[in-house]
């Protein structure tokens, strides 16, 4: 078999997920793009998603949206995930990639002391708050399947809040929710568990963590399968569907000895389908080709997860697919300032 036909055969090859089928491998990465005033997505918000999945992206994930609580962002240009205006937003543009025959994820956010231009002391959360956290990512989990979304992903990677808790750097608590690595994952199992519970059984419920941060590349949540195995099986207990796991290279491997990335050590540690990212295709052709579809072909990871491609590129996908690699643009900074 060839690389091209052995590509196309992968990729384009459809996956269920709890209960929902994705046309093919392709998920688009979640990336905030500060597009709804007030945390209301718009028309134009919507017009840009539809655009991702008319040209073949199988799943998209939306960039974070704000659980309901005061303390998850002083943003004004980041969605939130809430009832009233911002869920009719979102019914919007679900309505629209479901006329393209896409399939979207609500990403659910809470930044935590992660703070760019504001004046933040970070406290540790008491019991109370963490009940009141958990609460607010269960009543977003029941405002995204009112708006119509076919799966819902909790962020819990990149120094974020779920993160801190999971990270021993950041995580400084001497009960039940810090030390060892069960306790450290026992706030972001708990916001799993809440979310789970608000969804039907046809709704994947995908976790997103990492070992990098957005300030801290050199970050390690685990120095070891083992380590990674206690923070991801509380997850996978909790009731999470599939993993999706960031890197800032795919195709580098995560710990010593061992070829896997980190996708492939969640998968072979839980057993749930993996969604690799990171770099993945920053130019005209997949970057590293020959290891991504290594790795899907000997089932390390399960799905291909895309970011600033996309940006300047909403048809990236088709023009892979059908062989138009010209058509494409690489990526450049200035991409990141476009919107459409």
């Amino acid at each position: 078999m060839t690389t091209t036909s052995l590509s196309l055969d992968l990729l384009t090859a459809p996956i269920t997920l709890a209960g929902l089928t994705v046309p093919n491998r392709f998920v688009m990465a979640p990336m905030t793009r500060f597009r709804s005033p007030g945390g209301v997505p718009t028309p134009e918000v919507a017009a840009y998603y539809r655009r991702r999945a008319e040209n073949g992206v199988g799943l998209i994930v939306t960039e974070g949206t704000l659980v309901g609580h005061p303390s998850a962002s002083h943003e004004t240009t980041v969605p939130r995930m809430t009832a009233g205006a911002a869920e009719q937003g979102w019914r919007q543009v679900t309505d629209a990639v479901h006329s393209a025959g896409g399939r979207i994820a609500a990403q659910l956010w809470h930044l935590g002391s992660e703070r760019e231009g504001w004046s933040w002391t970070p406290a540790t959360m008491a019991v109370s708050d963490i009940d009141t956290i958990v609460e607010a990512f269960a009543e977003s989990a029941r405002v995204a399947v009112r708006a119509g979304f076919d799966a819902v992903e909790i962020h819990a990677a990149h120094g974020y809040l779920l993160d801190e808790f999971l990270w021993p750097a950041t995580n400084q608590r001497t009960d039940a929710f810090g030390g060892t690595p069960a306790r450290r994952a026992a706030f972001p199992a708990a916001v799993v568990a809440a979310v789970r519970a608000q969804l039907p059984p046809t709704t994947p419920l995908i976790v997103r963590f990492s070992q990098f941060k957005e300030r801290d590349y050199a970050a390690r949540i685990a120095q070891s399968p083992t380590e990674l195995a206690a923070l991801l099986e509380p997850l996978a207990a909790a009731g999470a569907d599939v993993l999706h796991a960031s890197q800032r290279r795919f195709w580098e491997p995560v710990f010593d000895g061992s070829p896997l990335n980190l996708a492939g050590w969640a998968r072979r540690i839980t057993g749930l389908p993996a969604i690799t990212v990171g770099s993945v295709a920053l130019d005209r052709d997949i970057t590293h080709q020959d290891r991504l579809l290594t790795g899907l072909d000997q089932g390390e990871f399960d799905l291909v997860a895309l970011g600033r491609i996309l940006l300047g590129n909403p048809s990236w996908v088709h023009h892979t697919l059908t062989g138009n690699p010209g058509e494409i643009h690489p990526y450049e900074k200035s991409h990141e300032d476009t919107y459409f």
